[in-house]
């Protein structure tokens, strides 16, 4: 599409240039002059980088390297030529490059930009207002990295293979920045065409629904293992201090449990993101259920001089299962795990002092 000017009694139209005739080199001008102004081509950005390379054995560089308000990191291709090249595939490379980035590799990335271009900026400090954190979240930070390519134009060839790869569930938008000489004076045309600014909404929201369905089970499966993991450095502790877990495997569960020789009556662990519980669970038939939780109860005082601390007793009346539990606050799953033998040997000391407790009491429910 051209651009006119409309005069008193004319529409004339602007005629076309190139980046290369108005003298514009591609990383001196066109790079250095987005880069303060990103807005142009990208609203919300926060640029942390410029040429980036840092990664072994190879010489390649993303022009800029950016964060997004909803914490994504944003590669950022520039060339000055009227079809792209074969940038998208350049940027594929450089997305799955980044994509391990944590919040502290971007703050120490972004405190090495800001001194290049002799800022005083505080790196750590601007990204967290910029995302409107009040402290790192890792779990939230760099989920996604997006594409965006810019050039004066874009081929048949890669226009069609983007479309592809979007279908595909990956963010990449391709934004046209068309120079034209107004005698003299160079202004640009600047228009995003994939995807189209009116599509763009709706297929975001579809990318969203499907990458979400796709974290949702990666999650899940990663908890899963994280449990089994947790479960499993804690029995072999336990097992040299007690055997009541003598005879249980590890659990993808977020909780274990062990009998204590009365139908319905077990001890259990479980764990949490953040805390850890050790309890008894009285479960099966209700009246039996409730008539076993009234027993102990009558020695909840004893109980719990014996164990040393107070317990929570839940009787679920509506339930057909009863609980009689002992919180830990030191911490749960999402701990580092050289936190982990810490918090598991407070639960194994935990369930032992639990175990003398209700034991001589619940002997007497057979």
């Amino acid at each position: 599409m051209a651009i006119y000017e409309i005069k008193a009694n004319s529409i004339d139209e602007i005629g076309k240039t190139s980046f290369s005739q108005a003298g514009l080199r591609e990383r001196y001008d066109l790079q250095r002059l987005l880069r303060n102004q990103i807005n142009v081509i990208s609203a919300d950005t926060l640029v942390i980088a410029e040429e980036f390379a840092e990664w072994e054995e190879s010489r390649r560089r993303i022009d800029l390297l950016g964060l997004d308000k909803d914490a994504n990191l944003v590669v950022i291709e520039l060339k000055r030529s009227d079809d792209g090249g074969y940038m998208e595939l350049q940027a594929i490379r450089y997305a799955a490059m980044v994509s391990t980035m944590t919040f502290d590799k971007a703050v120490e990335v972004y405190g090495t930009y800001l001194t290049k271009i002799d800022s005083g900026v505080d790196a750590r400090k601007s990204i967290l207002d910029f995302l409107g954190w009040e402290e790192p979240d890792e779990d939230n930070f760099a989920q996604d990295v997006r594409v965006l390519l810019v050039s004066a134009d874009f081929s048949k060839e890669l226009t069609t293979s983007v479309m592809w790869l979007n279908e595909q569930g990956l963010d990449i938008r391709c934004v046209r920045i068309k120079p034209y000489d107004d005698n003299g004076r160079v202004l640009v045309d600047v228009q995003q065409v994939i995807p189209l600014p009116e599509a763009t909404d709706y297929i975001v929201s579809i990318r969203e629904k499907a990458g979400k369905e796709r974290v949702d089970r990666a999650g899940r499966e990663g908890r899963l293992n994280l449990w089994h993991e947790f479960w499993s450095g804690l029995l072999e502790q336990a097992r040299v201090k007690t055997s009541l877990y003598a005879n249980v495997s590890p659990s993808k569960a977020s909780w274990i449990c062990a009998g204590s020789g009365v139908s319905g009556v077990h001890y259990s662990y479980a764990i949490r993101k953040h805390d850890s519980v050790v309890e008894l669970v009285l479960e099966g038939e209700r009246e039996k259920n409730k008539a076993n939780y009234d027993h102990l109860e009558e020695h909840r005082a004893e109980i719990e001089s014996f164990f040393g601390a107070p317990l929570e007793w839940e009787r679920c009346d509506n339930l057909k299962k009863s609980y009689i539990r002992h919180s830990l606050s030191l911490g749960g799953y999402r701990n580092d795990k050289a936190d982990w033998p810490e918090i598991q040997e407070s639960m194994i000391e935990a369930m032992i002092r639990l175990e003398k407790a209700f034991s001589p009491h619940i002997s007497k429910l057979k």
